[in-house]
């Protein structure tokens, strides 16, 4: 599927283009950003062929990757995050998810909008069975974002991630398509029945 372009109330998920290599910069090789993630903080290089990678491969057919921009949507429509669906080819119509958010919007509610996209984009758009992503365990604002957008943590993936020449456990959580189908119509009330 391409092009993806689903709003929020305050943002926008689409695909991304080659200006947004300085804010995906911002957020890839900030310390702060990257301190929960897999891998240390990116360099500018690194981040220019992780944007041209990620727009090439939007128009493979069959499409196995959605890396997307997160933007505001406001008149400038700044990108502030960083969101990815990856399709796993073991398990049909299941994918894997991340997302990234710029240290300077933390702590204003756009990390369970972000979740809250991927996820339509995952089961409306995708018709995907099974969405499921990994955190630190040391990273709780990830865990109460997930919380908020209705995943079910599910355990642990024993010394998953190596990082700093360290192995990390990582702390998964999951959602089927009836639990979002679901989360919708409670979210939407008696009246849409």
């Amino acid at each position: 599927m391409y092009p993806i372009s689903l709003h929020s109330q305050r943002l926008h998920l689409r695909e991304l283009r080659p200006e947004d290599s300085e804010g995906v910069f911002a957020i890839y090789g900030d310390a702060r950003a990257t301190e929960h993630m897999s891998f240390e903080p990116r360099t500018r290089a690194d981040v220019d062929a992780i944007v041209a990678r990620s727009i090439t491969s939007a128009t493979t057919d069959p499409r196995q990757e959605y890396a997307l921009a997160v933007t505001i949507n406001d008149g400038d429509r700044r990108l502030i995050g960083f969101g990815r669906l990856a399709l796993d080819p073991h398990q049909p119509r299941a994918a894997t998810f991340g997302f990234a958010l710029n240290p300077g919007t933390w702590g204003n509610g756009y990390g369970t909008e972000t979740v809250r996209l991927l996820l339509a984009c995952a089961f409306e758009d995708l018709g995907l069975h099974r969405v499921w992503g990994a955190r630190s365990p040391h990273n709780t604002a990830s865990a109460r974002t997930m919380e908020r957008a209705g995943l079910s943590e599910e355990g642990y993936i024993r010394e998953h991630i190596q990082r700093g020449g360290q192995w990390r456990d990582s702390v998964t959580h999951s959602m089927i398509d009836h639990e979002y189908t679901d989360q919708i119509r409670c979210s939407q009330g008696p009246s849409s029945f």
